[in-house]
């Protein structure tokens, strides 16, 4: 029975939901599916919505007024959104919708008790389930009744929740339909949801099962106490059955009504095991036909198990693929016979946990040291065969755990519970170590800062030599060209002697640590010795900043006109601009935002004073333009494209510090070292054995501070050739763009590196990859990537396992020592930090791009980070109080609360 406005559910499937919505579509594909029962129902098609849209008076003018409010405005989404309501409910029907959906009821039966339900074209999508933004209703009979809540349904596209929902998904309102389903009531025995994967752990083996009795909008809304059971490969293996009996039932067409159960039925679980076993089969026939885990609403009435609605679990983090990389990857294709496997965040170790879009993820791919895998934007490490092999297994942990012990503690949870890599597997290798290479000499190295001053030459001699030879690569070619300049990135990276010169700073760090602490009792010794240590890349970029700030103050309308620009990067919009941008302007090759990006700095030319600051911030951003927040990912804005993003720190800076405040403080770190130098010596020889002790110790400072400050270059030469990498994609971006094969430049960050190198070769683009891929990636900002993650799709992030933390604060890890108290900001764009002297930065994590931030706070709390991650190494280099790693830090510490940070003790103090 096809008509415009009217199918039968069996008549459609998952790929009509532009045609019946979501849940339509949805129910329709279960329809599909050998022994699925679901109610039988019909659709009113989202063309009756359009017909009644087109007739509903002010509805056009009321959704462009929605469309051009502000997001943060919820009085005027509201006041908007109640007013659309109303004139969609106050429509009339059109006859010939009213009489299709009359038709269609008469074979349901008019006096049947229906299920009126809303079903959008944006709903139970795998991106966004939307579930319970628009309005259902049960128990509704007759003709006029069931077109009366028809509309309410129209009408409740526009509740002020699902407008604002859409919002936070980038959905807009006009681009989404109403479709209403409208079914037959089963009255049930009990009723319930099944997740075909643990919605709490994301695992995909065991499902879960609340079943009550009665009606289940009781259960889904917290009335009813459900029984739970876990089914893991066809078993029961765990129950909660409820204490406490009330269950929702319905007659045959009236109000439900909640009634008590009786002693029988408190007694009895809802469902037998059987009946547990077959719903949870059932439900992984629903699994396999839609492609990923379902949450599933049931009935169980006299002749079997009814399904009354199947939607994705959107917030279930995606399962990285454990086959062959693609032609992005540098994966080596698993092998392993199918085993269960294990996966470690990459983004955890690189202080970067975003999502990363497809051109960032594979050039990452392609230029790292380690075989990796994609899974919700992020990327991932297998560690199964480290973890199986008892000969690498204590060395990936020690590492790992040095990187980030919550990691560390994730994969031994793993490892205790002996399921998931019971043996060792078959040639176990070494394999690489999130964000590090796999190798690292066996033999010592001497304490030479000449091998640093060498290794610096060799890594900025093989970026000149990249940025000499890319300049005549165009088109194919430069594809061909940059796959051998990867090549030669790795080779770079993976410079024995660099990770020899790496780890001897960080091991000398660590046996300072360990033997002041046992020797002296003071473990944080190490801290204040590597204050001012030379060659660090990072900790002179926040001075370098603080250079340019000293430029800037003497010249009252450069700070004036600093000022407009940073407040219209604060508010998203680009100042306005005096004269035209010069063609060929430097940063013009790599910008990927707004074309007055870099404007400004034309224009201070025209300022008393203006030429002087623009020569200074030149100069900076030719030493550090390449750095970025999240400058792992190839398609983030840098420095050099948007200089405006540093004005924020340079006014903090010109605010809050005196003239030469840079010279001050590096030279003030040295004094403190070379005094606590002085200090641990003289002690230690005062002690039995003394003299041996200050001997091996001392060799340790002058090695710690000859090599600790090469610990932040090797990253800074890889941003230094994703910069040249990314100006020449971008070029020839632009010449897609003017062949008509783009729309614009930035649509290349959607494809990977080898699909970008098929465009280039056609001039040919599938425009709805590029869509589905710019969807995609807005979805996954919605997904926390787990620390640990394995192929069951169960997510481990570890815990701290300490008893020395008082009640009430937030455990962390002690990265550097002090303790402070002050004003706390939480910070989440570091373009709009407004950070005062004193305040204490909260943020979910740091890179070096963070570090000009760090030279004007007081302490440092991150949710991720470690001993030598780049955020600890800064924190120590300036003195700063910090622990990092605190669980959900920038949710539980509200900006502009006082919280004292206990650097040594490893925990946060939030105060009255």
């Amino acid at each position: 029975m096809t008509g415009r406005y009217v199918r039968e559910l069996r008549e459609v499937d998952e790929t009509q939901v532009a045609v019946v919505g979501g849940k339509g579509a949805q129910l329709g594909g279960l329809t599909r599916i050998d022994g699925i029962r679901v109610p039988d129902g019909f659709c009113v098609t989202t063309d009756a919505f359009r017909r009644v849209m087109a007739e509903a008076p002010s509805a056009d003018g009321l959704l462009d007024r929605l469309s051009r409010s502000d997001p943060d405005d919820r009085e005027a989404i509201r006041t908007l959104s109640a007013r659309l309501r109303r004139t969609v409910e106050g429509t009339a029907v059109p006859g010939d919708v009213a009489a299709a959906v009359t038709r269609a009821l008469a074979r349901l039966g008019e006096r049947a008790a229906c299920a009126v339900r809303s079903s959008a074209t944006a709903e139970d999508l795998p991106t966004a389930s939307f579930a319970g933004q628009q309005d259902s209703y049960v128990d509704v009979v007759g003709p006029a009744a069931v077109l009366r809540h028809v509309s309410r349904c129209w009408a409740s596209l526009f509740t002020e929740r699902a407008v604002i929902y859409r919002r936070r998904n980038g959905i807009d309102d006009r681009t989404v339909h109403m479709a209403v389903v409208v079914q037959r009531v089963v009255s049930p025995h009990a009723s319930g949801v099944l997740f075909t994967a643990d919605p709490v752990t994301g695992n995909r083996r065991d499902a879960t099962v609340e079943a009550g009795f009665g009606l289940g909008g009781a259960l889904v809304s917290g009335r009813v106490n459900p029984d739970v059971f876990t089914v893991r490969d066809g078993e029961v293996v765990a129950r909660a059955i409820a204490a406490e009996r009330r269950g929702v039932h319905a007659p045959a067409a009236g109000a439900a009504r909640e009634v008590a159960t009786g002693p029988r039925g408190r007694e009895r679980p809802v469902l037998t095991d059987a009946q547990v076993v077959r719903l949870v089969r059932l439900g992984r026939r629903i699994e396999a036909r839609f492609g990923r885990p379902q949450d599933i609403e049931w009935c169980l009435a006299d002749d079997g198990f009814h399904i009354v609605q199947s939607r994705p679990v959107t917030t279930l983090f995606p399962v990285p693929d454990p086959g062959p990389g693609d032609r992005d990857g540098n994966g080596d294709g698993g092998g392993d016979g199918g085993r269960r496997r294990v996966y470690v965040s990459v983004g955890h170790q690189q202080m970067m946990t975003d999502p990363m879009k497809p051109l960032g993820l594979s050039v990452w791919r392609l230029t790292a040291m380690a075989p990796m895998h994609e899974a919700g934007g992020r990327l991932f490490v297998d560690v199964t065969r480290r973890l199986a092999s008892p000969a690498s297994r204590a060395g990936l942990l020690d590492v790992v755990g040095r990187g980030d012990p919550l990691t560390r503690d994730a994969l031994e949870t793993v490892l205790d519970r002996g399921d998931l890599v019971p043996t060792p597997l078959p040639d176990a290798a070494p394999g690489g170590v999130p964000g590090r290479g796999s190798g690292g000499g066996p033999d010592p190295i001497g304490t030479d800062p000449a091998l640093v001053t060498e290794l610096i030459e060799r890594s900025e001699a093989s970026v000149a030599a990249l940025e000499r030879d890319i300049r005549t690569k165009s088109g194919p070619a430069l594809f061909d060209f940059l796959l051998e300049a990867f090549e030669e990135h790795k080779r770079v990276l993976g410079d024995p002697l660099s990770m020899r010169v790496v780890m001897a700073g960080m091991e000398a760090a660590w046996w300072l640590g360990d033997k002041l602490g046992e020797w002296l009792g003071e473990r944080d010794a190490a801290d204040t010795l590597t204050l001012s240590a030379p060659g660090n890349v990072t900790s002179r970029m926040g001075l370098a900043l603080l250079d340019v700030a000293d430029v800037i103050r003497p010249h009252p309308e450069v700070v004036e006109f600093l000022r407009g620009v940073g407040n219209a990067g604060n508010t998203g919009k680009t100042a306005k601009t005096r004269k035209t941008r010069k063609t060929g302007n430097t940063g013009n090759a790599g910008n990927a935002g707004n074309a007055d990006d870099t404007a400004f700095l034309d224009e201070l030319g025209e300022l008393p004073g203006g030429p002087e600051v623009r020569d200074a911030m030149e100069a900076c951003l030719e030493r550090y333009g390449m750095r970025c927040v999240g400058e792992i990912d190839i398609t983030r804005p840098r420095w050099r494209e948007r200089p405006g993003t540093l004005v924020p720190v340079l006014l903090d800076h010109v605010e809050n510090f005196r003239p030469g405040a840079a010279g001050r403080r590096f030279e003030e770190g040295r004094r403190k070292a070379r005094e606590k130098e002085q200090d641990v010596l003289s002690r230690l020889r005062a002690l039995p054995d003394g003299d041996r002790k200050a001997r091996e110790t001392k060799r340790m400072i002058d090695r710690v501070r000859t090599f600790i400050g090469y610990r932040e270059y090797p990253k800074y030469g890889i941003v230094s050739r994703y910069l040249v990498y990314k100006r020449a994609l971008l070029e020839e971006a632009g010449r897609l763009v003017r062949a008509d094969v783009l729309r614009e430049r930035e649509d290349i960050f959607y494809l990977t590196f080898h699909e970008l190198h098929d465009v280039v070769r056609s001039n040919r683009v599938d425009g709805r990859l590029v869509q589905r891929r710019k969807d995609a990636f807005r979805s996954y900002h919605a997904l926390t990537p787990p620390r640990v993650l394995t192929s069951d799709g169960e997510a481990v992030n570890g815990a701290y396992r300490r008893d020395d933390v008082p009640a009430g604060a937030l455990t962390g890890l002690p990265v550097s020592a002090g303790t402070v108290e002050g004003r706390a900001r939480v910070v989440l764009d570091l373009a709009r930090a407004g950070l005062g002297a004193g305040d204490i930065l909260v943020t979910a994590f740091t890179d070096p791009s963070w570090s000009p931030l760090f030279v004007g706070i007081a302490g440092l709390v991150t949710e991720v980070g470690g001993l030598m991650t780049h955020g600890a190494v800064i924190a120590r280099e300036y003195g700063l109080p910090a622990v990092v790693g605190v669980e959900r830090a920038t949710r539980l510490i509200r900006d502009g609360q006082r919280i004292r940070v206990h650097g040594a003790g490893g925990y946060v103090e939030i105060l009255p």
